[in-house]
């Protein structure tokens, strides 16, 4: 239940919060005063060094692979007339299954007040996809704008490193406040507003169909997020992770912290598209030796990989972790 409420917190916008330290377990109390004064500067860096050489990046590596072959099925199904997986990202068939993204789902059945059969099933379907793999596993191994804005990432950073820009930020509750926004529009409006400057949705058209006119937009979106602010799309305005995180909060596939291992070095928040999922890595901000990390984490793994003493790492809720 702790786990539901901070995960539902956290997906709204709020701080993640910190643990009465009277009431943290004396295992965990001896963890964090046992580390005190016993790891030098120097033994983290060589830690730090050797992962480094080692690290394979293999959940990224994963995942652009699963991201990739997800969407290039869509263009050769189209192109060969396979009919193997027809439609879109936000809605389409594989195999005679109906598939509809959840957020256009919603947004559909306010605009037109009206709920179609196909859509339940495409719902229905989905829903439980994303319900096994939790958190926002679809923003980052299956949106197509997500490994755009990812390679922006890289580019965005170097600058922010090299003083050219300085990256801005946003109260994160301001993506709360847009998918109000966009629930109101729709059905006010009778139109889905959303779905027209979706970056997911144009850019899975264009993919499939051919580009348009509407890909002015989204090389705009990734301009602003190169120059100014950090995967602002994302983090700050795009209510389809909202959607899904929530869906995902009593999945069984998570990610999960260990304090024991911990040396609080930092480069899993550093890399993490969402930094505030990783709060509970800051020495003495655990509630527990073992933690999951909330559902507003995309799954992406790249605190996995980049974690240099296996503090972080997949794992299927009952289960063991998996590599």
């Amino acid at each position: 239940m702790n786990y539901i409420k901070e995960s539902l917190s956290q997906v709204f916008g709020n701080k993640p919060s910190r643990p009465n330290k009277e009431n943290q377990p004396d295992a965990l109390k001896e963890i964090y005063q046992g580390k005190k004064g016993k790891l030098s500067k120097a033994d983290v860096e060589a830690v730090r060094h050797e992962h480094v050489n080692t690290c394979c990046n293999k959940w990224q590596r994963r995942r652009w692979l699963t991201l990739i072959s997800v969407n290039l099925l869509f263009v050769v199904s189209f192109a060969f007339d396979v009919q193997l997986l027809e439609g879109a990202m936000t809605a389409s068939r594989f195999v005679g299954f109906h598939f509809a993204d959840l957020n256009s789902a919603l947004q559909v059945m306010l605009a037109y007040k009206h709920v179609v059969l196909n859509l339940v099933i495409g719902t229905t379907t989905v829903f439980i996809m994303w319900l096994l793999l939790g958190g926002r596993t679809f923003c980052s191994w299956v949106c197509p704008y997500h490994l755009l804005a990812e390679w922006a990432e890289y580019l965005h950073l170097w600058l922010v490193k090299k003083k050219i820009v300085t990256n801005h930020t946003f109260h994160r509750k301001t993506r709360s406040v847009f998918y109000v926004i966009f629930a109101l529009l729709a059905l006010i409006s009778g139109y889905t507003v959303f779905e027209t400057i979706s970056p997911t949705g144009i850019l899975s058209r264009a993919l499939i169909y051919g580009p348009g006119v509407a890909l002015v937009w989204v090389g705009v979106l990734l301009l602003f997020e190169v120059f100014y602010s950090r995967r602002a799309w994302c983090k700050y305005v795009c209510p389809i992770g909202v959607t899904y995180a929530v869906v995902g909060i009593a999945s069984p596939v998570r990610v999960s912290y260990n304090a024991e291992n911990c040396h609080h070095e930092g480069d899993c928040r550093k890399i993490c598209e969402v930094p505030h999922v990783l709060d509970l890595t800051i020495r003495g901000a655990a509630y527990d030796v073992n933690q999951d990390v909330s559902a507003d984490c995309t799954r992406c793994g790249m605190c996995v990989d980049v974690c240099p003493t296996d503090s972080l790492n997949f794992k299927i809720k009952g289960l063991d972790k998996f590599h």
